[in-house]
């Protein structure tokens, strides 16, 4: 008898495997914002009981209109940091403000060993600029801009560096508003 009733299923052994079957396929919702993984290392700690590894990872996410952010953060899987990494970029999002498709004045910015300098270039430039700085510029969305790495070319230092320059930017642009706000009520 159960011979049959597997012949009639398909010799599948009841679990409703097999060639296409009945596979529940988890729906992706589509991501808000592109990321990219600039660094991904193995770190190990040293304890009493011996070595424990876990994984680092830093990764930028932006909307290619404007909006970037950046997470280093450690796991015990790769999925895992990852994960927590999407999530402390979420929270570090940033506007950059363009006029005429770049950044609106050259910008220093200093972190750790790594020293970077953002500069506006013309309409159909491009972006010249390398490392991981090119990564935050890219998922940001500016089109046209230069940009140098000085002293280290530490991958996080220069995230971070890259940055504080972007938040330069924004914080004058604010300023600049505001004055002009001003003068106009004047």
């Amino acid at each position: 008898m159960e011979k049959q009733d597997d012949k009639k299923r398909g010799g599948q052994g009841g679990r409703g495997g097999g060639r296409g079957g009945n596979k529940r396929r988890e729906v992706r919702e589509p991501r808000e914002y592109d990321q990219k993984i600039l660094d991904l290392s193995r770190v190990t700690r040293v304890t009493a009981g011996g070595k424990r590894m876990r994984f680092r990872v830093c990764l930028i996410i932006g909307d290619h209109l404007g909006q970037v952010g950046y997470g280093v953060t450690k796991g015990a899987d790769v999925q895992i940091s990852v994960e927590k990494a999407v999530r402390a970029a979420k929270k570090k999002l940033m506007r950059i403000p363009l006029i005429n498709e770049t950044i609106p004045f050259a910008v220093k910015a200093k972190f750790g060993a790594s020293e970077i300098i953002l500069m506006p270039a013309p309409k159909g430039t491009g972006l010249k600029a390398g490392g991981a700085v090119r990564s935050v510029l890219e998922l940001a969305g500016v089109p046209n801009a230069v940009s140098k790495i000085l002293g280290s070319s530490n991958k996080i230092n220069t995230v971070k560096a890259t940055f504080d320059a972007l938040h330069q930017l924004k914080n004058a642009t604010s300023t600049l508003q505001r004055k002009k706000v001003t003068t106009k009520v004047e």
